[in-house]
């Protein structure tokens, strides 16, 4: 090898080892990135979630610990908990389901989102079905742990969760757990007739990955808790909860 071939292949290998650095360090940027804000979106669920137990514990029963989070967003309507996971949220709603996708319950833009009714069910206690959304995040927040409903084991320790709005306490017995994609529409609101909603209960029942013999019929109300997984599809799959609602007095 020349001197010259020598040095052109030494100026080569610098140029690789630069790029390679610099895909590193850029790499290295990205991943810091997400996690600064997984940490910064746990800080500020901590800090409401702090507010909100701090409420439950200190108020009296005939006060409702849910006028303080109005106080934070009038958009707080609720909130959710189903235990041993993350998910101990409040609950926004908007006038569409775009707005609270990618923002947090400060209204500051977030990749996390926030957990958020759907803008067509009313705040009070008359909705047939109720539909909340949240991410899947890969640190388990927000929806993250939903899928640990699909453990038999896991289910049968928690097959129901506390949920909360101003119009009352509810206690949630869920029904159904399956992975779906965009093509099944379980995201109904309005039923025409009561056949047409039992149908629909009978349905959603049906998909369920394991049996949960919860007992439904047409008057009663269910919520349903919807994310995507890539488990059915990686663009269009859904992870699916439906629970059946009963009032805590």
């Amino acid at each position: 090898m020349t001197i010259i071939e020598q040095k052109k292949s030494n100026w080569l290998q610098q140029i690789v080892l630069i790029l390679s650095i610099g895909v590193f360090l850029f790499s290295l940027f990205k991943i810091g990135h997400i996690v600064y804000g997984y940490v910064k979106n746990d800080k500020i669920m901590a800090e409401i979630q702090e507010v909100y137990h701090k409420d439950t514990s200190t108020t009296s029963k005939a006060a409702d610990p849910l006028e303080s989070m109005t106080e934070i967003n009038e958009d707080i309507i609720g909130w959710m908990t189903i235990d041993d996971t993350k998910i101990d949220y409040p609950i926004l709603q908007s006038t569409d389901n775009e707005y609270y996708l990618n923002r947090n319950y400060k209204k500051e833009e977030s990749k996390a989102g926030s957990i958020f009714m759907d803008y067509r069910n009313k705040q009070g206690a008359d909705n047939l079905h109720t539909i909340i959304y949240g991410h899947e995040m890969k640190n388990g927040s927000m929806f993250g742990e939903l899928e640990k409903l699909l453990d038999e084991d896991f289910f049968s320790k928690h097959h129901t969760f506390q949920y909360k709005t101003k119009a009352g306490n509810y206690e949630v017995e869920i029904f159904s757990v399956y992975a779906t994609t965009t093509e099944f529409d379980y995201l109904k609101t309005e039923f025409s007739t009561d056949e047409q909603y039992k149908d629909f209960l009978q349905t959603i029942s049906a998909k369920s990955a394991f049996p949960t013999n919860v007992e439904l019929n047409e008057q009663d109300q269910i919520i349903t808790l919807s994310t995507c997984s890539n488990m059915s599809d990686p663009n269009e799959g859904r992870f699916v909860v439906h629970g059946k609602i009963t009032e805590i007095q």
